[in-house]
């Protein structure tokens, strides 16, 4: 595997991560409000912020992480999932798992592999801490296609070779990692009507519900009280590593 850099390397990789991150996410998800966490975790934690680059020495793959306290159990993996993960970690003072929180390639070198490469050196950054797993709330990349179908359902689609359906998905489970459950409220967005409505380039004359482009489910929206709410859900997935000085229940 490619040696990976972190933000402790060369602090310009914290700039240059964010406005990738601008690239890479659909406007309205650049406004949940944990997403103001992120410079608590740069800071506690730039040994936690990996960077891969590629021959030309271009950083081209950020992958973010937090570490957090887990027990181990499936069920003690938060509903909240993203959310619960980031603020838990910026706030906590001990960990025993860490906690992928956004992997992302530069579109000109997406379909190249590097999305493999950046969980793989998050991995690496979980074992050189003695920790026994690196969890996601994983972002399904093609849910946005099938907003209708519930998570549960989703996650659970596979191809004709057993692996999962979504993309994104496939690339945990081919590297040893296993779908564990849903996170229901990863992500919580609430604004105005007109906020929406400037975010998504569309117009919500009514109440109800709203198909946006991206979205992994519908937007909710309420003309009364004037508000718009996206509840985001993800996928737990699990990667147990190899066991080292550090474990968690089982």
């Amino acid at each position: 595997m490619q040696m990976h850099l972190t933000f402790v390397d060369d602090p310009s990789f914290e700039a240059q991560c964010d406005h990738l991150a601008g690239v890479a996410w659909p406007e309205f998800m650049l406004h949940d409000p944990n997403a103001n966490w992120f410079d608590v975790v740069y800071r506690r934690f730039p040994e936690c912020q990996v960077v891969l680059k590629d021959e030309a020495g271009v950083p081209v793959a950020f992958g973010n992480t937090v570490p957090i306290w887990w027990s181990g159990r499936v069920q003690d993996l938060p509903n909240a999932g993203w959310g619960a993960a980031i603020t838990r970690g910026a706030r906590g003072n001990r960990a025993n798992t860490l906690c992928a929180l956004q992997a992302m390639v530069r579109p000109d070198h997406q379909g190249a592999g590097w999305s493999t490469r950046i969980i793989q050196a998050m991995r690496a950054v979980a074992e050189q801490r003695g920790y026994r797993y690196l969890v996601a709330p994983v972002r399904p990349n093609q849910k946005h296609l099938y907003p209708l179908i519930p998570i549960e359902k989703y996650m659970r689609w596979t191809r004709s070779d057993g692996l999962p359906f979504d993309a994104w998905l496939r690339v945990h489970v081919r590297l040893g990692a296993r779908i564990a459950k849903a996170a229901q409220r990863s992500m919580r967005i609430a604004a105005s009507v007109a906020e929406w409505e400037a975010r998504t380039g569309l117009i919500f004359p009514a109440s109800g519900a709203y198909i946006v482009p991206q979205a992994l489910v519908p937007l909710r929206v309420d003309r009364a009280r004037d508000q718009a709410v996206y509840t985001e859900p993800n996928v737990w997935t699990i990667h147990t590593l190899a066991k080292r000085t550090t474990s968690v229940a089982s």
